[in-house]
């Protein structure tokens, strides 16, 4: 599903370990980890279909990288944590009922100061919470006009992957271990990311399934807020 939008996953993978009761322990490393692989096959398919734009990137994960892993080496109260995932999943949802009416003909004038710090801040909250960004980065660059759905979807895509690689390297020089079942989440998820990355790219709508996903989120999201 992630995969189809030039995303990672991170915001539904958290979520479902939040209903199912997994460790907070794990919860950041795994999310992490699934991300890279669903990232980079969903960046893979957009970029062969000629989506990718290198200018638009380099200011935003310049400035995401370092932040992501200064973000993920900070260890947050359980209850904190869980609150500011709760308000991001909220944030996830509006992002997968957002469908843009058409895709944008004429790309505004690209401003790399502001690039720049939107990916410091995304790039802090995404080692934060174990994320990729994406379901912030996505409605940045369609509202201000720098990409199309398609661009924006490959941009996403590579921002995720390389935001996720700087995180988890940060989890791991901090002693953060990862979850027993961490090799099985990754087939599985990576064998979705290929089948979400194929149709997503050729123009197949999934509307109906992100209506579904942004119900899952919903309800994780208030759940998070409950506990």
């Amino acid at each position: 599903m992630y995969a189809s939008v030039g995303h990672g996953g991170a915001s539904g993978y958290l979520a479902l370990m939040a209903l199912f009761g997994v460790s907070t322990v794990f919860m950041r490393s795994s999310a992490l980890t699934l991300n890279l692989f669903v990232s980079a096959v969903s960046f893979y398919a957009f970029y062969r279909q000629g989506y990718f734009k290198i200018k638009i990137l380099l200011p935003f994960i310049i400035g995401s990288m370092p932040m992501a892993f200064i973000g993920s080496r900070i260890i947050i109260d359980p209850q904190i944590f869980k609150f500011i995932l709760g308000v991001f999943l909220v944030f996830a949802v509006a992002r997968m009922v957002y469908v843009p009416k058409k895709d944008i003909k004429e790309v505004i004038a690209f401003n790399y100061v502001i690039a720049f710090i939107v990916g410091a801040f995304l790039g802090f909250f995404s080692g934060l919470l174990g994320i990729g960004g994406g379901i912030i980065l996505s409605p940045v660059l369609l509202l201000l006009g720098w990409t199309n759905v398609k661009e924006t979807a490959a941009i996403s895509a590579i921002f995720i992957f390389l935001n996720s690689a700087s995180g988890i390297t940060g989890l791991v020089s901090a002693g953060t271990s990862f979850s027993p079942q961490i090799m099985l989440w990754v087939i599985i998820a990576f064998a979705g990311g290929i089948l979400g990355a194929y149709y997503g790219s050729k123009k197949i709508s999934l509307l109906r399934l992100k209506y579904l996903l942004a119900f899952v989120l919903l309800m994780a999201s208030i759940k998070l807020f409950m506990i």
